[in-house]
């Protein structure tokens, strides 16, 4: 058996030992499509190829390190945002005193007095009777300053208390023109 030649013997034996195993095929491949291209560009037969920019739908978005609008965003810090955008705080803030009525004017009172609806500054509370009417009416001047001290000054500027729903004579299926309601009846 011949024993395999000393890469000491030969020089060039040692530099195909040496260079990495490539398919002689597809390097040949590679290096006649470079030589082509080289030359087709070298008589102008290939264009360089210019890039479009796509344009830019509303206005400059280019992502950086810092936080901007485009990402995701905590819901309470949009809502408001929104909320400041529709001009819907002010309303929030007395929704949000209508539901804790019962801690702003104690529990008791809030058994006999409701708040009904807030519009351009008035406050309007139905009590449930007349005298929780004017036991209301003597507290409107704390009740201000409570509800000021909760949202702000200047949110709420009157207080409107209403007594209890009655029924109306004047209307209904059998009413009379000029009546004076149930009275006329009697005398």
């Amino acid at each position: 058996m011949p024993e395999p030649p000393n890469s000491s013997e030969n020089g060039s034996e040692s530099d195909e030992a040496i260079e990495p195993d490539h398919d002689k095929q597809g390097l040949d491949l590679a290096k006649s499509l470079a030589a082509r291209l080289k030359q087709q560009a070298a008589r102008g037969g290939i264009m360089p190829v210019k890039r479009r920019r796509r344009p830019r739908i509303g206005g400059a978005q280019i992502s950086s390190a810092r936080p901007d609008d485009r990402d995701p965003q905590q819901l309470t810090n949009t809502l408001g945002r929104l909320m400041r955008d529709q001009g819907w705080e002010v309303d929030v803030a007395v929704h949000g005193v209508m539901a804790r009525w019962p801690s702003i004017v104690g529990p008791e009172m809030a058994e006999h007095c409701k708040p009904e609806s807030y519009d351009d500054t008035v406050l309007t509370v139905r009590t449930s009777s007349t005298a929780w009417k004017v036991q209301l009416d003597l507290l409107v001047p704390q009740l201000l300053f409570r509800l000021n001290a909760e949202l702000g000054e200047g949110t709420v500027s009157l207080v409107k208390v209403l007594g209890p729903n009655t029924y109306t004579w004047r209307k209904g299926p059998r009413t009379v023109r000029g009546g004076r309601g149930p009275r006329d009846t009697y005398g």
